[in-house]
């Protein structure tokens, strides 16, 4: 067996305009906001490979407190490319996938903040009942329900 130095996955993180939509988005769908700041300066900057950076960053975390969202807002240097309309099979970022309880109930919520079904509510076999919605921004997210011996 081979000696694995990987301890967890600590975030993924998504590039936004507005962090205040996407907040309340994502609380809407459970997740909590753990925190809010700026990330800037210099030794940021050594990090990403950016120079000098003016980040706003908000942590948003799953109720069960294993994973977590970082949403980042760049004030500086300016965002230069766009990729939140991307179709489901473009390269790179696709999409999260919650697993949720009501997922009827769960869309009609999020439609109220914006979303839109990327297609529609489907049942895999006897197991999930899964879509796509586009969230804040276009914001590709999947909803799984778990199905209970139907």
């Amino acid at each position: 067996m081979q000696n694995n130095q990987l301890l967890r996955m600590d975030n993924v993180g998504i590039v936004v305009e507005s962090l205040d939509n996407t907040i309340s988005f994502f609380e809407e769908i459970g997740l909590q906001l753990e925190g809010r700041g700026m990330v800037e300066g210099e030794w940021a900057g050594r990090v990403t490979g950016l120079g000098d950076q003016q980040v706003e960053i908000a942590m948003m975390a799953t109720p069960d407190g294993h994973s977590r969202i970082e949403l980042s807002r760049f004030l500086k240097p300016a965002v230069t490319s766009d990729h939140r309309t991307a179709p489901v099979n473009a390269l790179g970022y696709l999409r999260i996938m919650f697993a949720v309880k009501d997922i009827d109930g769960m869309v009609a919520r999020l439609m109220k903040h914006g979303a839109k079904l990327a297609g529609e509510v489907v049942q895999y076999e006897n197991a999930y009942r899964l879509c796509y919605i586009r969230g804040p921004e276009g914001i590709l997210i999947g909803l799984a329900e778990p199905l209970e011996n139907q």
